[in-house]
């Protein structure tokens, strides 16, 4: 039977079923090569926190979201066009995504009475008429896989474990997708298993097959190539950029790398890639503790190593006391945080941007710390040699916010040139006969660094506030008040050092739309749809927090109203009120979820429809949106 051959600007496709069926694997497997294909690609990893939920419950659902296209693609897609669901669980919970006349690939089998009954169906949606709103395709896939295997000497316990990728097979038939990249992946995972790999090759040409058979698939999609600028590209999540760039930021400052951690989601990842770096020098420890990975840090930051720790919220609660003996002692330190939502163990497979008050401020005594945000999971790259190079050239510990969301999805990156990348240079101690640890240099107010070995320059070590120049311990007040502020100025002084706030749009006007972190893709998105349609507005992304850029007051004085987007209650809106003494607006969400660039394209058009409301009432609370 003749297909129609349709072309397709961009698609977004879901994958989802129990959290032991494989949708992660495949789901990534399916990006890696929509980036192999040459398109833009967005990924949004789902997955509950237990570690094997009880099979065919609703919170055991585990689901993975693919957004990609020729050009454009800031986000994982605000509606699913194509989900494919093993059970009637994964149907239930991910089907308030999917746009209506979306294509639903159910696999039949998932449908039993148990599974209804887990996932509280009253009755069958495969025939009781709620899914008329969507195109349909059922599919037996035990009993096709079966068919396809007849020919085939593979045990039928490990034809069952192929559905995941039978499925694969099927949305790559699709959308057109080459097998070979697959099918590389496939041979080296399972290199020496000749029947693992037999049976999973199988099954992904089975599922092409089928699809191309079917003629309930009348469709095929054609997704163009991007017109990427020229160069060599690699899908790349959030946490395997932060590992990169630390393997690069020590390459180029010509230290070692030292990574002392504690696994926790989602951060735990960046230790497993560092673990991979090992010919490069990189020396990693899997600490006992939160405690215990800072402290370790710290030491090799006193050593000569170029130092990361990396967690997320809950370790990061426990490592603030050792935030500020690295404040105190000056030593160059990166904290990695992957933000998840909270408070405590709160939802720690989710997202969210809540830690930013506790980077700021979460210490005991004056503790100013440098604070940035990564925007996006190739941006993370950037940002650690960023961060990297601002630990060193200051002296100070830095603490680079990622999240839950930028951290494990995954993106096109573009494999940068070394030798174009900024320099990265320490500055150590040279001459024994001046030598003093708090002799400041006076235009970074960093002060030198001097390792053990080094002779005629030894120097007391530890949180006891130090005298100004000798660095003995003091108690002086009057010495305490001159370490505070000069640390505080440090942090200050990087201001002069980092690049001013951009403005996309109107320089000036009505509405700066000003996002931070993984706020970026979102934000972004709905700012190109809106302007598109003919709407004025600016945007701006915060990627420096502390210190913010030197120029972000006068961006605040241009525009009449400006408005923060943030997976949060309004942590940076409090912070920018606070100290430029201007009202601003807040979007907030704390769902777990990242925000879709729709929810933000509503909300932005509500205070573009209001455009001739100039001034806030001073004197009662304001009905419109100061939270939207």
């Amino acid at each position: 039977m003749d297909k129609i051959i349709e072309h397709l600007e961009e698609v977004t496709v879901r994958f989802a079923g129990d959290s032991g069926d494989g949708m992660q694997l495949i789901g990534t497997q399916f990006s890696d090569t929509a980036g192999f294909a040459g398109n833009e690609v967005n990924t949004f990893p789902d997955y509950p926190s237990e570690i094997r939920a009880p099979e065919g419950t609703l919170y055991g659902v585990s689901a993975f979201q693919v957004h990609f296209g020729t050009k454009n693609i800031h986000t994982s897609g605000d509606f699913v066009d194509v989900l494919v669901a093993m059970n009637a669980a994964s149907l239930k919970v991910n089907l308030p995504h999917v746009r209506e006349q979306g294509l639903l690939i159910l696999n039949t089998e998932g449908f039993d009475d148990r599974n209804l009954k887990l996932a509280g169906y009253a009755g069958n949606p495969l025939t009781d008429n709620t899914l008329s709103k969507y195109t349909v395709v059922p599919v037996e896939m035990n009993k096709e896989l079966k068919k396809a295997f007849i020919e085939v000497d593979v045990p039928s316990k490990l034809v069952q474990k192929t559905r995941n990728i039978f499925a694969l097979g099927i949305t790559y038939w699709l959308f057109n997708r080459p097998l070979e990249a697959t099918v590389s992946w496939i041979n080296k995972k399972f290199k020496g298993k000749e029947d693992v790999i037999l049976a999973n090759v199988h099954a992904l040409q089975g599922g092409w097959n089928f699809a191309d058979k079917n003629p309930d698939f009348r469709k095929q999609f054609i997704i163009d190539k991007s017109q990427l600028p020229p160069g060599k590209y690699r899908s790349i999540t959030g946490n395997q950029a932060v590992a990169l760039g630390l393997v690069v930021a020590a390459t180029k400052a010509k230290l070692p790398l030292f990574l002392g951690s504690y696994p926790i989601t989602p951060a735990t990842d960046i230790l497993h890639a560092i673990s991979g770096y090992k010919k490069y020098g990189v020396k990693h420890l899997q600490a006992e503790d939160e405690i215990a990975g800072i402290a370790s840090a710290i030491g090799a930051a006193f050593g000569g190593s170029l130092a990361v720790t990396t967690t997320s919220g809950p370790g990061l609660s426990l490592k603030s006391e050792a935030i500020g003996l690295a404040i105190m002692t000056e030593l160059p330190l990166i904290i990695v945080d992957v933000q998840r939502a909270g408070p405590s163990t709160g939802l720690p497979t989710k997202t969210e941007q809540s830690d930013l008050m506790q980077a700021m401020y979460g210490r005991h005594g004056e503790a100013p710390m440098p604070v940035l945000a990564a925007a996006s999971a190739a941006d993370c790259f950037e940002m650690t040699l960023e961060a990297a190079r601002i630990a060193l050239k200051y002296m100070t510990p830095v603490m680079l916010l990622s999240d839950g969301y930028i951290g494990q999805a995954s993106e096109p990156w573009r494999i940068p040139e070394l030798d174009k990348l900024p320099e990265i240079a320490p500055r150590f101690a040279e001459d024994a006969a001046t030598f003093k640890p708090y002799l400041r240099n006076p235009d970074t107010l960093s002060r030198l660094w001097a390792i053990p070995g080094m002779q005629g320059m030894e120097h007391r070590i530890g949180g006891l506030e130090k005298e100004d120049g000798s660095g003995v311990v003091s108690h002086d007040p009057m010495n305490h008040q001159k370490m505070v502020e000069l640390r505080q100025k440090k942090v200050d002084g990087i201001a002069n050092d980092i690049p001013e706030l951009e403005i996309i749009g109107e320089q000036q006007g009505d509405l700066l739309l000003l996002s931070w972190g993984s706020t970026f893709g979102a934000a972004k998105t709905a700012f190109e749809h809106l302007t598109a349609q003919g709407h004025t507005l600016s945007f701006a992304h915060l990627r420096y927090l502390n210190p913010f850029p030197k120029n972000l007051g006068d961006v605040l004085n241009h525009f009449d109203r400006v408005v923060i987007p943030e997976l949060n209650l309004g942590q940076l809106k409090n912070l920018i009120q606070a100290r430029y003494m201007k009202r601003i607006m807040g979007i907030n969400k704390v769902q777990g979820k990242p925000f879709k660039s729709i929810e933000l394209e509503e909300k932005l058009r509500v205070l573009i429809n209001m455009r001739d409301i100039k001034k806030w009432p001073a004197n009662k609370k304001v009905d419109l949106p100061v939270d939207l």
